[in-house]
């Protein structure tokens, strides 16, 4: 008898050992509820229509942790319908919350709908903002900050304190005027000033001399690139959209639409105020605007004169850029070197060359990707390929290479395999800067150059360190080269940064499939996954 209470007693604490083992298995989840409204802020000093998102704008930020579940239910109380994308998280096998016209049918006015995604293995800076029409011209944009795992360690000291800084251009103009010029067939003028955190020039950040900070810096805006600087002070690159990078140090940093980093700042200098500075790159007028880092205990104001941009000219751009590499020794979110994927060495399946150009199309402005000028069918073709729907998309109907035929407006979608290696060559035939983002994944940066692309451009490659991350840069007639692997199965959105452009036709689709439906490639179509177009019924 006294055997079989001690059996029992050892079979309950197996039981509650493996009790507290899977009550702890699950990855913490995050719930939020935003309400989408329209409200009336001044942040160039005229009153104006913007979003808000729970009356804040910015919106509220998401501080989260690796594998964190985020669970979002936006309530929109808009009179349009919306969406919010989530740019730079990979949406592991979840393209269904991607959050784009390619995915998702849009809320409607005066309903909700609620993503569930993970941050799967990925940690650094990022952000969401509103994916429909034109709305990010007014708002409704935040950030999203993803921590290391406790037990993973980073290459660098901790910092005494984070600050996010969202820095990007504005218009007075709302997003009907903007949406309504160039539907017209005009393009956009230079935006009318610069916001760092939705203010102009009053944004405080406050430390404690002799410590160090980290900031993160995202590019919000939706056309320019930018140059940030801090007075007096240096900064040293840490981290670049989710890499470790390289730990070199910068007096200033161009930062282009849609990108990330972040930098450590040390409190070296005397007790007062420092400009922080941000100014328009490539612009004629350039703006600028500015906040302040205060020292705590600080009585003196900052003072004149502001550190000095860069000039005009790419070449300082271009050469900075190849100096950002990736740190080969340093695990990211997982307990692995990053240098352990050695992209360098695998062959590529596919090489695209997509060049972007001006066009007129039916007497109007357009933009185009090989020749095709992108325009969004009612049904997303992500439901149209889940369903089987005909009709709404071709495989393959954009070319791999620059096309001479003439320009012309359609649903272009490029098929490739799931695990392919290709190489994407972004051909800049414009006299401006372009920015490209890929959803789903990440790309390592491996080439910058000016002219036309060839096969002998390989030769200049970085195939040992380049930067991995989502949003790149294509200097005016030049050319940038990335290497992707498709490891994501998805239906995913190429586009340009640049708003407007894409607003106009520039950007494509990458549908990256195989013919195995398994829930470890991507998971079925959620329960509550809004249906519209050919999909509605």
């Amino acid at each position: 008898m006294m055997k079989q209470a001690i059996f029992l007693q050892f079979l309950l604490g197996i039981l509650a050992c493996f009790s507290v083992l899977f009550a702890d298995a699950e990855d913490p989840y995050r719930y939020y509820t935003w309400f989408i409204t329209y409200g009336t802020r001044a942040p160039l000093g005229v009153n104006q229509q913007v979003i808000l998102i729970n009356k804040q704008f910015p919106g509220p930020p998401i501080e989260a942790v690796t594998n964190d579940n985020i669970i979002v239910n936006v309530i929109n109380q808009l009179d349009e319908p919306f969406l919010l994308t989530w740019h730079g998280v990979k949406q592991r096998k979840t393209s269904w919350q991607d959050g784009v016209l390619g995915t998702n049918c849009p809320i409607p006015p005066h309903s909700n709908w609620t993503y569930k995604f993970q941050l799967k293995d990925q940690i650094g800076t990022y952000m969401y903002y509103p994916s429909t029409s034109m709305h990010r011209a007014i708002g409704g944009y935040g950030a999203l900050n993803i921590e290391q795992r406790s037990v993973i360690s980073i290459p660098y000291p901790a910092s005494a304190g984070d600050f996010t800084l969202l820095v990007g251009d504005w218009y007075k103009a709302g997003d009907k005027a903007l949406r309504k010029k160039l539907n017209s067939g005009l393009d956009l003028p230079l935006p009318d000033g610069l916001l760092i955190n939705g203010l102009h020039k009053s944004s405080v950040f406050t430390g404690q001399k002799g410590k160090t900070y980290k900031f993160r810096i995202t590019n919000v805006g939706i056309s320019t690139s930018i140059n940030f600087r801090i007075q007096g002070h240096k900064m040293v690159l840490v981290e670049v959209e989710g890499s470790h990078s390289l730990q070199e140090v910068y007096e200033s940093l161009d930062i282009h639409p849609g990108q990330s980093v972040a930098v450590l700042v040390t409190l070296r200098g005397a007790i007062k105020d420092y400009y922080i500075v941000a100014s328009t790159r490539f612009t004629k007028p350039i703006l600028t605007t500015t906040g302040i880092l205060r020292y705590q205990g600080s009585n003196t104001p900052a003072s004149l004169p502001l550190p000095i941009a860069p000039t005009y000219h790419v070449h300082w751009s271009m050469k900075q850029a190849r100096t950002f590499r990736l740190n080969l020794t340093a695990n990211a979110a997982r307990p692995n070197p990053q240098g352990s994927f050695h992209y360098g060495s695998i062959k590529i399946t596919r090489t695209l060359v997509l060049a972007n150009a001006k066009a007129k199309i039916n007497g109007k402005l357009r933009y185009t990707v090989n020749g095709i000028s992108y325009v969004d069918p009612t049904t997303p073709l992500k439901l149209a390929d889940w369903f089987n729907i005909p009709g709404v998309f071709s495989l393959n109907n954009i070319k791999d290479f620059p096309t001479s035929m003439p320009p012309a407006m359609g649903v272009s979608l490029f098929g490739l395999t799931l695990h392919d290696f290709i190489e994407i060559v972004f051909q800049n035939t414009e006299p401006t800067i372009q920015s490209w983002h890929l959803d789903g994944t990440s790309f390592f940066v491996v080439g910058y150059g000016s002219g036309k692309w060839t096969t002998n451009s390989k030769k200049r490659y970085n195939l040992a360190d380049a930067i991995s991350r989502h949003t790149v840069q294509v200097y005016p007639n030049s050319w940038t080269a990335v290497l992707v692997s498709l490891d994501n199965k998805g239906m995913w959105n190429l586009r340009s940064g640049i708003w407007s452009n894409r607003f106009l036709g520039k950007q494509t689709y990458l549908r990256v499939w195989n013919n195995e439906k398994s829930l470890y490639t991507e998971t079925d179509i959620p329960a509550n996954a809004l249906r519209c177009g050919k999909a509605k019924h």
